[in-house]
């Protein structure tokens, strides 16, 4: 394996940073192993961005062979559109460095998580475009091939968690901020260009309310756009792999039980069916 660590400048002056796992090619196959490709943004509320579910996830879609990218994008006081326009170029560097780092550029997901999922879901859909053009991106140029959420925030409306996206807009005039939750409410922005979507989320998240999932994946059938979605019966927010390696800990290191959800645990195989087949 290769390990890539790639600085990122950002429009405020803030840093975030690219971490590439790059799989090694198959000692017997012949020629290049270009291989499928998956950007993950980490969920942290744009306060932190959660090591819980970085590397460890790298390493569980890596072991079913997908070169792996962890997005550390900066947080606040940066408010948007700075995360999504490091997101664009996180996506920009993968396919510009396809050749070298074997990735098949036509088969690049992306994977959010929490606040990490908006940033994914906003990228996916064609509401921020003319932003990223802005900015000197060719927004389908750096559009996801397939996406995937998990326990995503996606509504700034009704069901929004409030302090994700009073940090997301930082400080704003009334006007602007009705102009932004208008914009970034993203169940009302999914599109034909939207690709295929994998979400799930658990019914009793008690932070990111699980209607926001629910809103996604309405918005999709409506459009046409191709989702698979699973709903939990239970687990709190943050599960990231529902494993007692990425459980949240008390003050004395002791894992947390509800992190620990062994039905919850099957969602990375469900998301590599789905992405074989999505890829085939």
């Amino acid at each position: 394996m290769k390990i890539i660590n790639q600085k990122i400048k950002s429009i405020d002056g803030s840093d975030a940073q690219l971490i590439g796992y790059i799989l090694d090619d198959n000692l017997d196959s012949k020629g290049l192993q270009n291989r499928p490709a998956i950007l993950i943004l980490p969920g942290g509320g744009f306060l932190r961005v959660s090591n819980r579910e970085a590397e460890p996830v790298a390493m569980k879609f890596a072991a079913e062979g997908f070169h792996t990218f962890v997005l550390r994008y900066s947080l606040t006081p940066s408010t948007y559109p700075t995360q999504l326009l490091e997101a664009a170029e996180a996506m920009s560097l993968i396919r510009k460095n396809a050749k070298e780092w074997h990735v098949d550029a036509q088969k690049v997901a992306i994977i959010g998580f929490s606040a990490g999922g908006h940033v994914a879901a906003n990228l996916a859909t064609s509401v921020s475009d003319e932003v990223e053009e802005a900015n000197g991106y060719a927004a389908d140029d750096v559009r996801p091939n397939a996406l995937m959420l998990a326990y995503p925030v996606i509504s700034a409306g009704k069901y929004a968690h409030k302090p994700t996206f009073d940090r997301l807009f930082g400080e704003v005039s009334n006007e602007e901020r009705t102009e932004l939750v208008n914009k970034l409410s993203l169940e009302n922005h999914v599109d034909r260009k939207t690709p295929p979507v994998f979400v799930w989320q658990t019914i009793t998240d008690q932070t990111v309310p699980v209607e926001n999932s629910i809103m996604f994946v309405n918005a999709c059938v409506e459009a046409g756009v191709s989702v698979e979605a699973h709903l939990f019966p239970k687990g709190p927010h943050g599960l990231a792999l529902a494993v007692k390696e990425t459980a949240k800990r008390d003050e004395n290191g002791n894992v947390l039980t509800e992190f620990v959800q062994p039905e919850v645990q099957q969602w990375v195989k469900l998301a590599c069916d789905w992405l074989h087949r999505t890829f085939a």
